[in-house]
């Protein structure tokens, strides 16, 4: 039986007393008390058993609740480290990407430069060519008018 409603039941017999003129005293049914008492007695410990099965009901979620947590916690921590394993790897993917940018740009430049020595120095080969082939036509030019003209 529940250990409240005991109690209920205990100032229920109370309220039902009867008084002692001009005492605070009230005439109680001893009969009804002692049984009272002895439901009491035997309550009591049921009341208490049940408040410790709650008891290590409550540490037993709490320890679940507490492994639950920390393995949650370890997860998160994992799935952090790849995050930042996984940033660097992209971070140093970035500086690769922007180190072959850099040397592709440089040979690039370098190639430019090169073709430009190049053809400069063939245009110049061309020019001083095309220049010894004109002396060539002008001295025909020059020999022909000579010959005619005598």
């Amino acid at each position: 039986m529940d250990i409240l409603h005991l109690v209920d039941r205990l100032e229920e017999l109370f309220n039902e007393s009867r008084r002692i003129f001009f005492t605070r005293s009230v005439i109680v049914d001893e009969d009804r008390m002692l049984d009272l008492i002895d439901q009491m007695r035997v309550s009591i410990p049921e009341e208490i058993k049940k408040a410790q099965q709650i008891l290590v009901q409550r540490d037993r979620i709490l320890a679940q609740a507490q492994e639950e947590a920390n393995r949650t916690l370890a997860l998160a921590r994992e799935k952090s480290e790849q995050l930042v394993e996984r940033d660097s790897i992209v971070q140093s993917a970035h500086g690769q990407a922007d180190q072959i940018i850099s040397q592709a740009q440089l040979d690039g430049n370098t190639t430019r430069h090169e073709a430009d020595e190049y053809v400069l120095d063939a245009l110049n080969k061309l020019e001083m060519e095309l220049d010894r082939i004109l002396n060539q036509v002008r001295n025909g030019i020059n020999t022909l008018q000579s010959e005619k003209q005598k």
